[in-house]
């Protein structure tokens, strides 16, 4: 599996590299932007076909999945720490995590966990250089979780992540900060695919 997070701001065209990226094979796309309005969120809703909306996942506005064919929530650690999600009946969630040992203490309820940082962060520089966490993972025992491995991966170290016994990964800067982001993310699914 294959994920990408959106950058938290705008980019220039990037619901038509969305799209794009959907039709190249995105299993997933998470759509992180802490910063818009609602009203913006539905915009920027309205500009992914429409074809692809039971692939997006919520990071806020949840109320807009009624609206749209969403039924995928992401919590981040400190609201799931906080009690600050409730459980759904008609909807996938997913979490964060940054240590394994977190992970293991995952509920069922959970379909799927980012852990992060596997590499040092293409996005956040200098975050994630002392990282354990590629390492850490031999050391899962929660098999009712997907593991989603985050930070730092591209095209050249994709390989290293699946041979870990990651169940995906999750692309942020590899795509955002690339010129060419259909490019690599071709690069990386031919890497898994092979």
């Amino acid at each position: 599996m294959i994920i990408v997070i959106t950058p938290e701001e705008c980019f220039q065209k990037e619901t038509e590299i969305i799209n794009e990226l959907f039709r190249e094979g995105l299993d997933l796309l998470h759509i992180r932007k802490p910063f818009i309005s609602r009203p913006e969120m539905e915009e920027f809703i309205q500009k992914i076909d429409p074809q692809f909306h039971h692939q997006l996942v919520l990071h806020s506005h949840y109320d807009l999945a009624k609206d749209f064919d969403i039924s995928r929530f992401h919590f981040r650690e400190t609201d799931r720490q906080n009690g600050l999600f409730k459980p759904f009946t008609d909807k996938l969630i997913s979490t964060s995590v940054h240590d394994i040992e977190t992970f293991n203490k995952l509920s069922e309820e959970w379909k799927y966990a980012f852990i992060s940082p596997v590499f040092p962060s293409i996005s956040k520089k200098g975050y994630g250089k002392e990282s354990t966490v590629l390492n850490d993972i031999k050391n899962r025992n929660n098999p009712r979780v997907k593991l989603i491995a985050l930070g730092g991966i591209n095209e050249n170290n994709i390989h290293k992540v699946f041979n870990s016994e990651a169940d995906g990964v999750a692309l942020l800067g590899a795509i955002w900060e690339s010129e060419e982001p259909i490019k690599v993310f071709r690069k990386c699914r031919q890497n898994v695919l092979s």
